[in-house]
């Protein structure tokens, strides 16, 4: 697979291995996001290491295996004809090597090693605590599994306080897709189907169209794509059709904890419940208006992963159809429902783009919060405001704007911004559009406007 992006949390790992310290890192996030082709990305000549990937079989199996690459590893021919006999010889082993030489052991699906050896967490204390901590290990256990994998960090855990550091792996920001694809409109297309997991997004081919993509790529009852989203959720969660009621939803509308109690048919604190362990596993987010205190009961869910948003409104609907071989009638439902759907993905991309100009110091001023704002049947697609007085409105349309357009939206803008409550007495307005392209920017932006299209995004995305 093709290494997209990663370039912060490379350069940290990267910078761990030269120090003078025993390391114990934790490595966590769901499948296909990258973790094992992070660690790949980091043991070089430079950083000399071997992963142990964890499978689903018995500690025996497990330690022959393990037994069988060490050894060639590290060309021990004792080690190829007597093997480990359980996980305190494995760990002693280790010890041994580090104390002669700085390597990484990567331990990836550290979950499946838990599985068949309870005392797994527990032996590994111990052999931190007494020894490792004082080698030159560099330790790395990583997994899928986002609720065992915290838990492994939770304070009762027996490796609790032990690690050195750890990353949460979470999907691509767009910036790293549209560097890859080299095209930012079809970037901008691809990332809202197939979101910024890096296995999605290789698999598809910016050369065409984003039609064909869905086509060859996400509706065909054999493609991984098609399947990853469910085997994902049914790996993750306990009762699986629920959250899938709560996640279909969200995709097609139902935005408030009343809305989505009401689709499902659930009980309202069950959804609750529901909605906050989506929320901790990333799948899904609660947003509040920008102007609102954080207690705002104003609260409205969205599914935070493209990849999720899209098949929850596109595919799980259809999967009958999918599986009859009626594709043709599903990219027909897709093709008349795109266009919608690319308006509210264009919104999240829009502001990871404002919050990067905010950092290099281009946006309109300073800004400490952004977000959207809303109130009854009014909406506002960007607020940003500093921590004095300055307020910035914007709409966002993945369209293609005339100046006649453009200038009708900002009249609309000033109209909304009136009803926005945040320091109404002394605050500075600044108005906004970003499109996908916008005729007669030129005089827009003489006119004090902050207009933004593909062009843009395109010196963003190079700078």
């Amino acid at each position: 697979m093709n290494f997209i992006g990663r370039k912060k949390e490379l350069e940290s790992l990267s910078e761990r291995f030269e120090s003078d310290r025993a390391e114990f890192l934790i490595i966590y996030g769901r499948r296909r996001i990258g973790k094992t082709e992070l660690i790949k990305k980091l043991i070089s000549k430079q950083h000399p290491g071997i992963i142990l990937i964890g499978r689903q079989e018995s500690r025996k199996l497990q330690l022959d295996r393990y037994s069988r690459i060490l050894a060639e590893y590290f060309n021990d021919e004792l080690l190829k004809k007597q093997g480990f006999v359980d996980w305190d010889a494995f760990f002693e082993y280790i010890y041994h090597q580090a104390k002669e030489q700085r390597f990484i052991l990567a331990l990836d699906e550290f979950p499946y090693l838990i599985k068949d050896e309870k005392a797994l967490p527990s032996i590994l204390q111990d052999y931190w605590d007494s020894k490792l901590k004082d080698s030159g290990i560099y330790l790395i256990i990583a997994g899928s599994s986002i609720s065992m994998m915290e838990k492994l960090m939770s304070y009762r855990a027996p490796l609790y306080g032990r690690r050195t550091g750890q990353i949460k792996l979470g999907p691509l920001p767009f910036k790293d897709i549209a560097r890859y694809m080299g095209n930012v409109k079809r970037a901008v297309e691809i990332y809202s189907v197939v979101g910024g997991t890096p296995a999605y997004i290789t698999q598809t081919d910016p050369a065409h169209n984003i039609y064909w993509n869905i086509d060859k790529n996400i509706l065909r009852f054999d493609s991984f794509i098609y399947q990853d989203i469910r085997f994902i959720l049914l790996e993750e969660l306990e009762e699986p059709r629920y959250y899938f009621s709560v996640l279909e939803s969200i995709a097609t509308g139902s935005t408030t904890l009343g809305e989505i109690t009401n689709y499902t048919g659930l009980n309202r604190s069950l959804v609750g419940k529901y909605l906050s362990v989506l929320i901790d596993i990333g799948i899904i987010k609660r947003e509040i208006p920008v102007t609102a205190s954080i207690k705002s009961k104003k609260g409205l869910y969205f599914i935070k992963d493209n990849a999720f948003a899209f098949w929850f409104r596109f595919i799980f609907p259809s999967e009958d159809l999918i599986d009859l071989g009626h594709e043709e009638v599903v990219l027909r439902r897709i093709k008349s429902g795109l266009g919608t759907y690319l308006g509210r993905t264009f919104e999240d991309i829009a502001k990871e783009f404002l919050w990067d100009l905010n950092q290099s110091g281009g946006a309109p001023f300073p800004f400490s919060k952004l977000g959207s704002w809303w109130y009854k049947e009014r909406e506002i697609d960007i607020v940003a405001v500093d921590d004095e007085s300055s307020i910035f409105f914007c709409e966002v349309k993945w369209k293609d704007l005339s100046e006649a357009d453009a200038l009708d939206l900002i009249r609309q803008l000033k109209e909304k911004s009136e009803h926005v409550r945040w320091r109404d007495e002394d605050r500075n307005e600044h108005y906004g559009i970003i499109a996908r392209t916008i005729s007669g920017k030129k005089k827009l932006l003489d006119d004090d406007y902050f207009v933004y299209d593909l062009k843009d995004y395109e010196k963003w995305i190079v700078g």
